[in-house]
């Protein structure tokens, strides 16, 4: 049975809430895999360190995971999360970053989504910056269709299904800016309103059928870039068929 496990590090746990959402989709999954480390909905193996004057508890990650779900981003200025991510990786033979804050920082790093800016923001990356990753969820939270059918297409093997989301790690700052820069700039944009109904912070908006990016709603979340099916084509223009 595939082993999964979901590791919760800098977030809110929405994309833990969104994966436990699924209500009966959820006992499917579980039905079908052996979740062995999960911070809410499942229990762990503990570690116990007794000192002089104090008794400290630690959560033990598993060895052999098949696939790790990992929510929120890394704070570079906590060794604990730091060296948790790379075990994660050590131990994880797919490691996938679930949601906006693993993505991309999200709110974490700079994405304000209308909220001003914390001095505290610089020491969050998103989790590709510190190790290696195989798949991205974007989103905040990610749909629970979006998980569901991820989890699903992963146990399948449909590798089809899977490219886009393999393709997504690389846009590790995906933004309405990506839009703005890489497709309506460029003159690319046929102006399906994609990027609009992937917006969850409405922060983009279709006017006379173009997509208006209000960056200072934008919680680079990434969504709008999975979604927009213009990113994903050749860089040339001199390439597409129009």
């Amino acid at each position: 049975m595939v082993k999964i496990s979901h590791v919760h590090m800098s977030g809110c746990t929405g994309c833990l809430i969104s994966f436990a959402d699924t209500y009966e989709k959820l006992l499917d999954i579980l039905g079908a895999v052996d979740l062995v480390y999960a911070i809410t909905l499942a229990d762990a193996v503990t570690k116990v360190t007794e000192t002089e004057d104090k008794l400290v508890i630690e959560r033990v990650y598993p060895d052999e995971v098949d696939i790790a779900l990992v929510e929120g981003s890394i704070c570079l200025d906590d060794p604990h999360a730091v060296e948790l991510i790379k075990e994660v990786r050590e131990k994880s033979k797919v490691v996938v970053s679930l949601g906006a804050c693993a993505a991309t920082g999200g709110v974490t790093r700079f994405g304000r989504g209308g909220q001003n800016p914390q001095p505290t923001h610089v020491s969050f990356v998103p989790v590709a910056e510190v190790v290696k990753v195989d798949f991205a969820i974007p989103g905040c939270p990610p749909s629970t269709d979006a998980i569901v059918k991820f989890l699903m297409a992963a146990l399948e093997g449909d590798t089809d299904y899977l490219e886009m989301y393999a393709e997504f790690v690389k846009y590790q700052d995906a933004s309405g800016e990506n839009l703005i820069k890489q497709v309506i700039s460029q003159g690319l944009c046929m102006g399906c309103g994609t990027c609009a109904a992937a917006c969850q912070m409405r922060a983009v908006a279709m006017y006379d059928g173009k997509p208006d990016v209000r960056m200072e709603m934008c919680i680079n979340c990434g969504s709008c870039v999975l979604q927009c099916p213009r990113i994903r084509m050749p860089k040339s223009k001199g390439l597409l068929e129009v």
